[in-house]
C-alpha cells in the first residue's frame, strides 16, 4: 500500500471556505462530505514523474504492467535512478514495453534530474507553484497538468487549480448547472473564490462525478 500523510494545510478551514463562496458548493460539500485526501509520501520528484511518463496514453492495467517491467530493471525492484537508467540499453527498456518516446522522455527526466532541473523535494519545498511548473516542464513529455498533479497529491500545495483537467470542468459545470463546461480560460476566472484552497475545490469536482450513481 502507498505511504500517504496528511496535507500540510488545514482542511477544515479549506471546507469552510469552500461552502461559504457559493450555495452550489455548499450543497456539494453537505453530500460528499470532509476532505479525505491525503498526499502520496512515498516517491520523490525523479520517481513521481517517472511513473506518470510511464502511465501516459495507456490504460491503467496495461500502464501498471509496463512500470512493474520497468521497475525490475532497477536495484531492489525500484525503476532505475537516474545513472541507472542512462546507462541501460534500449534494447532492454523496449522489452519493458516502454517505447521509444516514452524511453526519450525518460533518459531527459534522468539527465535533467543529475543536472539539477528537477529539484530534489526538499528543494521544491521551498519554490513556489509556478516556479515548479516552469522547472518540471522543461522535461520532454511533461506538462503543466502533470506537475499539477504532483502539486496537488505529492506536495499537497492547497491552491493548484488544474484549468486543463477535463474531470474539473465537468464537474464544475455539473455543480453550478451549466449546459456545458467552461473553457479552460473561463474556468480560471471561475476558480477566483475558491482560493486559496482551489486544490480542494478540484478534489470535490473529482468527487462529485466519482460518486454519481
Amino acid at each position: 500500500m502507498a505511504q500517504t500523510r496528511p496535507l500540510p494545510y488545514d482542511t477544515d478551514a479549506a471546507a469552510v471556505h469552500l461552502r461559504r463562496s457559493h450555495k452550489a458548493m455548499k450543497r456539494l460539500i453537505d453530500r460528499l462530505g470532509p476532505i479525505t485526501l491525503r498526499r502520496d509520501a512515498g516517491a520523490t520528484p525523479y520517481g513521481a514523474l517517472a511513473r506518470s511518463i510511464v502511465f501516459q496514453q495507456l490504460a491503467g492495467a496495461a500502464a501498471s504492467t509496463i512500470y512493474g517491467r520497468a521497475c525490475l530493471l532497477g536495484e531492489g525492484g525500484q525503476f532505475p535512478e537516474p545513472a541507472a537508467l542512462l546507462a541501460l540499453p534500449a534494447e532492454r527498456l523496449r522489452a519493458a514495453g516502454l517505447s521509444a518516446g516514452k524511453q526519450a522522455a525518460l533518459k531527459d527526466l534522468a539527465q535533467k534530474t543529475l543536472d539539477g532541473v528537477v529539484p530534489t523535494l526538499r528543494a521544491l519545498a521551498r519554490m513556489d507553484d509556478e516556479t515548479i511548473i516552469e522547472r518540471l516542464t522543461q522535461v520532454r513529455g511533461i506538462g503543466r497538468w502533470t506537475v499539477e498533479m504532483m502539486l496537488i497529491f505529492r506536495l499537497g500545495r492547497p491552491d493548484v487549480w488544474p484549468v486543463g483537467d477535463f474531470a474539473v470542468r465537468k464537474g464544475y459545470a455539473q455543480t453550478f448547472g451549466l449546459p456545458e463546461s467552461p473553457s479552460q480560460r473561463e474556468l480560471d476566472a471561475l476558480g477566483e473564490p475558491f482560493s486559496p484552497y482551489r486544490s480542494a475545490a478540484a478534489w470535490y469536482f473529482w468527487r462529485s462525478l466519482d460518486t454519481q450513481t
